[in-house]
């Protein structure tokens, strides 16, 4: 690729779309020193609350992009969603795992859309590596010899072109993508025909910190109360009633929320009928372009995980494309995007598909044996448990992609977050702010002589922290090789018990990609060189950040 003489880097990566997944791609990409071009047809931020629950995997996701609190500060901590028979009766209330939060955020948050972006555009505005650009379409793209993609944009405004070149184009603009479109890529799946109408109200009266799905057959109803009053009501349509992408009358809307309060037109603030979509991109990447969120990927809300997903794509991705702009990794990291991340996005479409058949049913037979069999699974605690911890929702396990050694029972699972105590002061800390931003090696009970063999055998060839996990009653000792820490609440012992006398690997996204022997590091440190490509260019910052499985401050441990 071509490094810009004056600043000795390659060109910034464009991000097309600058709706919730485009703006936390292009934060992670500039957290890690990555400058971002971002590019958006319409003039401002989206006005339309579409997207409305954010789980806790995306959290901690924006956590890493250091936007937790600027997040958490517009979300209600949610608690789930209440699933309702054909009579309204409560069969469950899906409130996710029991505290303390596996990943150290609540589990399910309500938010309105336009107040994500508007504060993730606030954010990444005061980020030099940013420049984000309004009103201004993607024309074409052609890659160029040296590695380069020449780039065609429009002002919606005037029409003016202007020719940029980039390092990597990144689609994150939507169902209608141009990016997927430009790169010919076909989409594979179905579109409903079912009509749904979407109403968020404000001066609402619910107070409920969660979702509220009502499996009346006569007519399928969702409920999911918001911050300051707001409420998102979707009501199944029947044919006749309402037509797709039309604004239903208000006496429509009246007639439907009277059911659940009483309602003015002024008390609407957005109003729409829409059928959904469950497709999946046939591929992930063409060359020096990629696919994210709804571009990849569409799926029916039910779920709520559509945005969720397009964030998931984005912290697979950010950590993968940042050591290939940086130098450290070979392109070819980059296939295990989709490799890693596509599998787990058709289940969560079929999954969301199968979960709107069989909670928003229209058959009075299908909701009364749906009800029946849930009532029947409640009978014992595992099935509480399933229903009550949605256990029942695709959990994303890679077998592919960065990923080495012998399988075990973490390999290729996402890392829990616990809190752990940190020496000298053994204040509570949240695990990531230990591991840091890239990779971390976590010694599970081990002792000095396997540290030493393990440093040995990653020498030169992983750029990572080393934390020394203590499981039991035992204080962690400061030492200058590694990062001490032990357990604040039992969670961390829960979660590494498997790996107790052995190492991980975590990965900038908190994936596991090796679990091994101290005898087997050098092994297993020669095979992720192998899949991460090589580095071909270390960046002069990147040695503040870490060092090879040895102390680490910044982005490390907090003093």
């Amino acid at each position: 690729m071509t490094i810009d003489a004056a600043t000795g880097t390659p060109p910034p990566v464009l991000v097309v779309g600058a709706g919730p997944v485009g703006l936390t791609m292009a934060s992670l990409l500039a957290a890690r020193d990555v400058p971002v071009l971002v590019v958006e047809r319409n003039g401002t931020t989206s006005d339309e609350a579409k997207a409305i629950s954010i789980d806790d995997e995306s959290l901690r996701t924006f956590a890493a992009a250091g936007l937790a609190e600027t997040v958490l500060r517009i979300v209600v901590p949610g608690t789930g969603t209440k699933y309702f028979d054909r009579r309204n009766r409560v069969l469950f209330h899906a409130a996710g795992p029991m505290p303390p939060h596996p990943r150290g955020f609540p589990f399910k948050n309500q938010f309105a859309q336009p107040e994500l972006e508007a504060a993730l555009l606030a954010e990444l505005g005061q980020r030099p590596e940013a420049d984000v650009r309004f009103g201004t379409d993607l024309v074409s793209y052609a890659e160029q010899p040296d590695g380069t993609v020449s780039v065609t944009l429009r002002e919606t405004g005037t029409g003016r072109t202007t020719a940029v070149s980039v390092s990597w184009v990144l689609g994150c603009d939507g169902g209608r993508s141009t990016v997927r479109e430009l790169g010919g890529i076909g989409m594979t799946g179905t579109s409903h025909d079912e009509v749904w109408l979407v109403v968020d109200t404000v001066g609402d009266h619910h107070r409920e910190r969660y979702g509220m799905h009502h499996g009346d057959p006569r007519r399928p109803t969702v409920v999911v109360p918001g911050r300051d009053g707001r409420c998102r009501y979707e009501f199944l349509q029947f044919p006749g009633e309402s037509t797709r992408g039309e604004r239903p009358s208000f006496d429509t809307v009246r007639r439907l929320v009277s059911r659940h309060r009483s309602i003015t037109e002024d008390q609407v603030e957005r109003c729409t009928a829409y059928a959904f979509n469950a497709v999946v991109a046939d591929t992930w990447r063409a060359g020096r372009s990629l696919l994210l969120g709804d571009a990849a990927h569409m799926m029916p809300p039910f779920a709520g995980q559509g945005l969720n997903s397009g964030v998931r794509d984005a912290a697979n991705l950010a950590w993968k494309l940042a050591g290939v702009w940086h130098g450290e990794f070979g392109e070819r990291v980059l296939d295990t995007y989709e490799t890693e991340r596509k599998p787990h996005a058709v289940a969560t479409v079929r999954y969301s598909e199968r979960l709107g058949r069989i909670v928003m049913t229209t058959s009075r037979a299908c909701a009364t044996l749906r009800d029946l069999v849930v009532r029947a699974v409640r009978l014992t605690g595992r099935g509480r448990r399933y229903l009550s911890e949605m256990r029942f929702r695709p959990v994303a396990v890679h077998t592919d992609g960065v990923i080495a050694g012998r399988p075990h029972a973490l390999t290729g699972r996402e890392l829990p977050q616990p809190l752990v105590l940190v020496p000298p002061g053994l204040r509570p800390q949240r695990a990531d702010t230990v591991l840091g931003d890239g990779f971390a090696i976590v010694g599970v009970d081990v002792d000095a002589a396997q540290w030493s063999q393990v440093r040995a055998g990653f020498e030169g060839r992983l750029r990572s922290v080393a934390v020394d996990v203590v499981l039991g009653d035992r204080i962690p000792r400061s030492v200058p090789e590694h990062i001490s820490v032990a357990d604040a609440d039992g969670a961390l012992e829960a979660a590494l018990a498997p790996a107790r006398g052995a190492f991980l690997v975590v990965r900038p996204d908190r994936y596991v990609a090796a679990v091994f022997a101290a005898g087997e590091a050098a092994g297993i440190a020669h095979q992720l060189a192998e899949l991460l490509g090589g580095a071909t260019r270390v960046p002069p910052a990147a040695a503040t950040k870490s060092t090879a499985a040895g102390p680490v401050r910044a982005g490390g441990q907090e003093e």
